[in-house]
């Protein structure tokens, strides 16, 4: 959980993926999400947090369902939304806020 509040409260935005295994729309996010990576580099960190493993930190922010994504800008929440969304979606999201 430390390790956790240290990443997502860097100067580099983090989205958080919250995900499980078993999750088929999860599954659907995985490619767009290494997209994702590719375009923006340097610009985001990406961290996947299945759901199943870290139900605390699910449990802390409410996790509903799967997945869910969370945009941090020094440890605060800038942005959140839960469903599958396409590539274009996620980067205007992360440009925006």
């Amino acid at each position: 959980m430390a390790k956790f509040k240290e990443i997502i409260s860097s100067d580099i935005p983090t989205l958080v993926d919250f995900y499980a295994t078993w999750c088929g729309p999860c599954q659907t996010m995985h490619p767009i999400l290494d997209q994702l990576k590719a375009k923006q580099k340097e610009k985001i960190r990406i961290l996947k947090i299945d759901v199943d493993k870290n139900s605390a930190i699910a449990d802390q922010f409410k996790i509903k369902g799967v997945p869910t994504f969370m945009l941090f800008k020094q440890g605060e929440v800038v942005w959140r939304k839960s469903g599958v969304m396409s590539l274009s979606d996620l980067i205007k999201r992360i440009e925006t806020n």
